[in-house]
Protein backbone atom coordinates (compact mmCIF):
# COMPACT_ATOMS: atom_id res chain seq x y z
CA UNK A 1 0.00 0.00 0.00
CA UNK A 2 1.12 3.54 -0.63
CA UNK A 3 0.49 6.61 1.41
CA UNK A 4 -1.86 9.19 -0.02
CA UNK A 5 -0.36 12.42 -1.30
CA UNK A 6 -2.04 14.31 1.49
CA UNK A 7 -1.29 12.84 4.90
CA UNK A 8 -2.90 13.97 8.15
CA UNK A 9 -0.91 16.34 10.32
CA UNK A 10 1.58 14.71 12.66
CA UNK A 11 0.19 16.58 15.64
CA UNK A 12 -3.11 14.66 15.59
CA UNK A 13 -1.48 11.81 17.54
CA UNK A 14 0.14 14.18 20.01
CA UNK A 15 -2.81 16.48 20.66
CA UNK A 16 -3.91 16.49 24.31
CA UNK A 17 -7.06 14.56 25.03
CA UNK A 18 -10.17 16.63 24.29
CA UNK A 19 -8.35 19.16 22.11
CA UNK A 20 -8.34 19.37 18.34
CA UNK A 21 -4.95 18.88 16.66
CA UNK A 22 -3.09 21.99 15.57
CA UNK A 23 -3.21 22.49 11.81
CA UNK A 24 0.24 22.79 10.16
CA UNK A 25 -0.76 26.14 8.64
CA UNK A 26 -0.99 27.59 12.13
CA UNK A 27 2.64 26.63 12.72
CA UNK A 28 3.57 28.09 9.33
CA UNK A 29 2.00 31.44 10.27
CA UNK A 30 3.70 31.35 13.67
CA UNK A 31 7.07 30.52 12.14
CA UNK A 32 6.80 33.38 9.66
CA UNK A 33 5.69 35.72 12.44
CA UNK A 34 8.70 34.79 14.59
CA UNK A 35 10.98 35.35 11.61
CA UNK A 36 9.53 38.83 10.98
CA UNK A 37 9.86 39.73 14.66
CA UNK A 38 13.44 38.40 14.70
CA UNK A 39 14.32 40.48 11.64
CA UNK A 40 12.84 43.61 13.27
CA UNK A 41 14.84 42.98 16.45
CA UNK A 42 18.03 42.34 14.47
CA UNK A 43 17.58 45.54 12.46
CA UNK A 44 16.89 47.51 15.65
CA UNK A 45 19.98 46.08 17.33
CA UNK A 46 22.17 46.92 14.33
CA UNK A 47 20.88 50.51 14.37
CA UNK A 48 21.66 50.98 18.10
CA UNK A 49 24.48 53.31 19.08
CA UNK A 50 27.76 51.35 19.26
CA UNK A 51 29.38 53.82 21.68
CA UNK A 52 32.68 53.84 19.73
CA UNK A 53 33.43 57.37 20.93
CA UNK A 54 33.55 56.03 24.49
CA UNK A 55 35.93 53.20 23.49
CA UNK A 56 33.46 50.49 24.54
CA UNK A 57 34.58 46.87 24.13
CA UNK A 58 32.81 45.48 20.99
CA UNK A 59 31.59 42.48 22.99
CA UNK A 60 29.67 44.70 25.41
CA UNK A 61 27.87 46.96 22.93
CA UNK A 62 24.20 47.53 23.75
CA UNK A 63 22.83 45.78 20.64
CA UNK A 64 24.82 42.55 20.85
CA UNK A 65 22.43 40.42 22.94
CA UNK A 66 19.25 41.62 21.17
CA UNK A 67 20.97 40.97 17.84
CA UNK A 68 21.87 37.42 18.84
CA UNK A 69 18.34 36.83 20.11
CA UNK A 70 16.95 38.20 16.83
CA UNK A 71 19.14 35.79 14.85
CA UNK A 72 17.99 32.89 17.04
CA UNK A 73 14.34 33.88 16.48
CA UNK A 74 14.89 34.02 12.72
CA UNK A 75 16.51 30.58 12.68
CA UNK A 76 13.98 28.89 14.96
CA UNK A 77 11.06 30.55 13.15
CA UNK A 78 12.50 29.30 9.87
CA UNK A 79 12.77 25.76 11.24
CA UNK A 80 9.15 25.89 12.46
CA UNK A 81 7.93 27.24 9.10
CA UNK A 82 9.91 24.64 7.14
CA UNK A 83 8.62 21.80 9.32
CA UNK A 84 5.02 22.90 8.92
CA UNK A 85 5.46 23.32 5.17
CA UNK A 86 6.79 19.75 4.98
CA UNK A 87 3.78 18.56 7.00
CA UNK A 88 1.45 19.95 4.33
CA UNK A 89 0.59 23.41 5.58
CA UNK A 90 -0.38 24.55 2.10
CA UNK A 91 -1.95 21.27 0.92
CA UNK A 92 -4.30 20.37 3.75
CA UNK A 93 -7.74 21.90 4.03
CA UNK A 94 -8.26 24.18 7.00
CA UNK A 95 -10.96 22.87 9.35
CA UNK A 96 -13.81 25.18 10.35
CA UNK A 97 -13.05 27.03 13.60
CA UNK A 98 -14.73 25.56 16.66
CA UNK A 99 -16.23 27.59 19.48
CA UNK A 100 -13.14 26.82 21.58
CA UNK A 101 -10.81 28.09 18.84
CA UNK A 102 -12.82 31.31 18.49
CA UNK A 103 -12.69 31.84 22.27
CA UNK A 104 -8.95 31.12 22.24
CA UNK A 105 -8.40 33.64 19.46
CA UNK A 106 -10.49 36.23 21.34
CA UNK A 107 -8.36 35.77 24.46
CA UNK A 108 -5.13 36.12 22.49
CA UNK A 109 -6.34 39.41 21.00
CA UNK A 110 -7.33 40.67 24.46
CA UNK A 111 -3.80 39.92 25.72
CA UNK A 112 -2.30 41.65 22.66
CA UNK A 113 -4.50 44.69 23.36
CA UNK A 114 -3.44 44.71 27.03
CA UNK A 115 0.26 44.53 26.12
CA UNK A 116 -0.11 47.23 23.48
CA UNK A 117 -1.99 49.45 25.90
CA UNK A 118 0.79 49.02 28.44
CA UNK A 119 3.59 49.72 25.98
CA UNK A 120 1.91 52.58 24.13
CA UNK A 121 -0.41 54.11 26.71
CA UNK A 122 1.12 53.65 30.15
CA UNK A 123 4.91 53.52 29.88
CA UNK A 124 6.71 56.78 29.15
CA UNK A 125 3.76 59.14 29.56
CA UNK A 126 4.48 60.65 32.95
CA UNK A 127 3.62 57.73 35.22
CA UNK A 128 6.49 56.17 37.15
CA UNK A 129 7.44 52.82 35.63
CA UNK A 130 6.59 50.84 38.76
CA UNK A 131 3.11 52.39 38.91
CA UNK A 132 2.39 51.84 35.20
CA UNK A 133 3.51 48.22 35.57
CA UNK A 134 1.37 47.76 38.66
CA UNK A 135 -1.69 49.08 36.80
CA UNK A 136 -0.97 46.78 33.87
CA UNK A 137 -0.44 43.63 35.95
CA UNK A 138 -3.43 44.29 38.21
CA UNK A 139 -5.72 45.05 35.26
CA UNK A 140 -4.48 42.05 33.29
CA UNK A 141 -5.11 39.68 36.19
CA UNK A 142 -8.62 40.99 36.74
CA UNK A 143 -9.55 40.99 33.04
CA UNK A 144 -8.14 37.54 32.36
CA UNK A 145 -9.80 36.10 35.47
CA UNK A 146 -13.13 37.45 34.24
CA UNK A 147 -12.63 35.38 31.07
CA UNK A 148 -11.96 32.14 32.96
CA UNK A 149 -14.03 29.05 32.22
CA UNK A 150 -14.27 28.38 35.95
CA UNK A 151 -17.28 30.17 37.41
CA UNK A 152 -15.58 30.62 40.80
CA UNK A 153 -12.64 32.46 39.21
CA UNK A 154 -14.93 34.74 37.20
CA UNK A 155 -16.58 36.14 40.32
CA UNK A 156 -15.26 39.58 41.18
CA UNK A 157 -14.67 39.69 44.94
CA UNK A 158 -12.80 42.04 47.24
CA UNK A 159 -10.32 39.23 47.92
CA UNK A 160 -9.66 38.73 44.17
CA UNK A 161 -9.15 42.49 43.74
CA UNK A 162 -6.78 42.76 46.71
CA UNK A 163 -4.83 39.72 45.53
CA UNK A 164 -4.45 41.19 42.02
CA UNK A 165 -3.46 44.56 43.48
CA UNK A 166 -0.79 43.04 45.75
CA UNK A 167 0.64 41.02 42.85
CA UNK A 168 0.54 44.09 40.59
CA UNK A 169 2.25 46.38 43.09
CA UNK A 170 4.81 43.73 43.99
CA UNK A 171 5.71 42.96 40.40
CA UNK A 172 5.92 46.65 39.48
CA UNK A 173 8.19 47.49 42.39
CA UNK A 174 10.39 44.40 42.08
CA UNK A 175 10.82 44.80 38.31
CA UNK A 176 11.72 48.45 38.70
CA UNK A 177 14.20 47.77 41.50
CA UNK A 178 15.85 44.85 39.71
CA UNK A 179 16.39 46.82 36.52
CA UNK A 180 17.57 49.99 38.27
CA UNK A 181 19.71 48.45 41.01
CA UNK A 182 21.10 45.27 39.45
CA UNK A 183 21.13 46.00 35.72
CA UNK A 184 21.70 49.75 36.19
CA UNK A 185 19.01 50.54 33.62
CA UNK A 186 17.04 53.70 34.28
CA UNK A 187 13.37 52.97 33.69
CA UNK A 188 11.16 55.53 31.91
Amino acid sequence: MTESAVSPPESSASAPEGEAPIHPRSDLKDGLGWMVLGIAILVGSIRMDRLEQQHINPYTVPGLLPGLLGIAMILLGGILALRSWRRGALRLAIPAPTADRREERRRVWIVVALCTGYAVGLVGHGLPFWFASAIYVTGSILILQSLSRDEAERRFTVRAFVKALVIGLGSGLITSLVFQEFFLVRMP
